[in-house]
C-alpha cells in the first residue's frame, strides 16, 4: 500500500520535472521530414492497419495496481493484432515527465505517451506531441461524449494533442467501525453532519479528520473545497492566480480549524492520514480513487467509499484524466504513426476494462453501462465527474501548482496564517505565470 500511495504522491514533483522540461530545447525533434514506407502519417486515424509489423514503444507512470491491468491490455492488444507490438515502459511519473522531453530531443522517445490533462499544453508548446484531430474524427468522439472540462483539456491553441482515457477524482473514504464506536451510523454527506460527526467521534477519543499539510492529499482536499465554496485557482484565461480569494482563505481556515478544534492531530506525516484511517485511528479521508483496489485487499478493515461532501455552498471535487499522445520522432514513420492510432483507438474502445484498473471510464457511454455500475466503488464516484474541478490546459502549469500546495502546506503547519500564505502564494505564481507567458509566447 505505502508504494502505491508513494507512486501517487509523486505527482508532487511534476511542477521540479515541467521545469527541467521547459529547460531544454527541443528543436528538431518533431522537424524531421524523413517518412518510411507507408503512405499518409494520417492514415485513417486508427481505425485500422494493414501495413507491415511495427513495434512501438509507450511510456506511463502507473506504476500501482493500475499498471498490472494495464499491461494486460496492452498483452491483449497484441495478441489481436499480428502486425503491431506495443512495448511498454514504467516510470515514476516526475521521472516520466523530466526525461520524456530529452528522450525525444536525443531520437530516444516512445512512439505513444501517457500523460494528465495538465501537462498536454506543456508538451505541446514544447513540440514534444503531435495532432490528433484525425483519431477523434475517426473514432466519432466529440465534447458530448465527455465531461465538457475532460474534452476541451486536450486542446492546444485549437487543436487536439490528447485522447481522454479516465478520470480519477478524490473520494471520500470512511472507517465503517470507527464510526459505530462513536454512534455515527451513516457517513456525512454535508458540512452540518461533517462536523457533528467529527463531535461525536471526539467524544469517542478519536481526532476523525486527519489534516495533511501534503498534494497528497491535504493539498487536493483544499482544492475540492475552494471550489466548494465558489473559488478558482485562476482566472479564465489562466493569466492571474486568484487561489487567495475570500472563499479560498475561507476554505484553507476551515481545514486549518480541523487542527486548533482538535479534530485532526497538527503536523500529519505524509500518508499518515491514510495509514491512520485503515487501522482504525480516525473514521474520514479524502483520498484518490486509487486508493480502491487497497482497500479491497482488505476487507476487514471496514472502509467505505462514498461522494467527497458538500462542505461548501456547491458540489466540487479535485480530478484529473490520463490521455493519450503521439510523440513526434526526428524521422516520422508513417507506419508506425498509423499503429499507434490504432492502439489510442482499440484501448479507447476497451475503457471498460481499464476502469478495473480503479479509474473512471472518459467515455460516457461506458461510465452509463450496466457493466462499469456493476464494478464496486469505482461507480459509486463516477457521479463526481459531474462537478469535477479539472486543472486548467496551460502550457508550464506544473510549477505554478506546486507553489499553490506550497502555500496550503505553509498554512496547515503554522507558519503562516491562511490569508498570509496564500496572498504569498498568489504573488509567486503570478510571477511564474508571466514567465511562463513569455516561454511559451502565450
Amino acid at each position: 500500500m505505502i508504494q502505491n500511495e508513494m507512486s501517487r504522491r509523486r505527482l508532487l514533483g511534476l511542477g521540479v520535472g515541467l521545469g527541467a522540461a521547459a529547460s531544454l530545447t527541443l528543436a528538431g525533434c518533431g522537424g524531421g521530414s524523413a517518412t518510411k514506407s507507408g503512405g499518409s502519417a494520417a492514415g485513417n486515424g486508427g481505425k485500422d492497419y494493414t501495413g507491415p509489423k511495427v513495434d512501438l514503444k509507450l511510456w506511463n507512470g502507473f506504476t500501482g495496481g493500475d499498471g498490472d491491468i494495464f499491461k494486460k491490455l496492452v498483452q491483449q492488444f497484441n495478441s489481436e493484432h499480428e502486425n503491431i507490438a506495443v512495448a511498454v515502459t514504467t516510470y515514476q511519473w516526475e521521472d516520466y515527465y523530466s526525461k520524456l522531453p530529452g528522450a525525444v530531443s536525443s531520437g530516444n522517445g516512445p512512439d505513444i505517451a501517457v500523460m494528465h490533462m495538465d501537462q498536454l499544453a506543456t508538451f505541446a508548446a514544447r513540440g514534444v506531441i503531435t495532432e490528433l484531430d484525425d483519431v477523434a474524427k475517426a473514432l466519432q468522439l466529440n465534447e458530448g461524449d465527455f465531461a465538457p472540462t475532460v474534452w476541451k483539456g486536450g486542446i492546444y491553441n485549437d487543436k487536439r494533442y490528447g485522447i481522454p482515457l479516465d478520470m480519477h477524482p478524490l473520494g471520500f473514504y470512511y472507517n465503517k467501525a470507527v464510526m459505530q464506536k462513536a454512534g455515527i451510523d451513516k457517513p456525512p454527506t454535508n458540512s452540518d453532519e461533517f462536523t457533528a460527526a467529527l463531535a461525536e467521534l471526539k467524544k469517542a477519543g478519536v481526532q476523525g479528520f486527519w489534516v495533511s499539510p501534503f498534494q497528497f492529499t491535504g493539498g487536493m482536499t483544499f482544492y475540492s473545497l475552494l471550489h466548494q465554496w465558489g473559488g478558482t485557482l485562476f482566472d479564465d484565461q489562466v493569466q492571474k492566480a486568484t487561489f487567495n480569494s475570500d472563499p479560498a482563505v475561507e476554505a484553507c481556515t476551515w481545514l486549518v480549524d480541523m487542527i486548533k478544534q482538535g479534530y485532526s492531530p497538527a503536523n500529519v506525516g505524509q500518508d499518515a492520514d491514510y495509514l491512520a484511517l485503515k487501522a482504525g485511528k480516525n473514521a474520514f479521508n479524502f483520498n484518490g480513487i486509487w486508493q480502491i483496489n487497497d482497500i479491497a485487499k482488505d476487507p476487514a478493515a471496514q472502509i467505505g467509499v462514498a461522494e467527497v461532501p458538500q462542505i461548501g455552498s456547491q458540489k466540487a471535487v479535485w480530478a484529473n484524466s490520463h490521455n493519450f499522445t503521439i510523440v513526434k520522432q526526428r524521422g516520422a514513420d508513417d507506419n508506425k504513426i498509423a499503429g499507434a492510432k490504432v492502439f489510442i483507438n482499440w484501448l479507447s474502445e476497451h475503457s471498460l476494462d481499464w476502469a478495473k484498473g480503479g479509474q473512471i471510464p472518459a467515455r460516457k457511454e461506458v461510465r452509463e453501462s450496466a457493466e462499469f455500475k456493476a464494478i464496486p466503488n469505482v461507480s459509486t464516484l463516477a457521479p463526481e465527474l459531474e462537478y469535477a474541478a479539472f486543472p486548467p490546459a496551460a502550457p508550464g502549469l506544473g510549477e505554478v501548482l506546486l507553489t499553490f500546495y506550497n502555500s496550503f502546506n505553509e498554512a496547515a503547519l503554522n507558519k503562516k496564517s491562511p490569508k498570509q500564505a496564500l496572498d504569498d502564494g498568489v504573488a509567486k505564481a503570478n510571477k511564474q505565470l508571466e514567465d511562463n507567458r513569455k516561454k511559451y509566447g502565450n
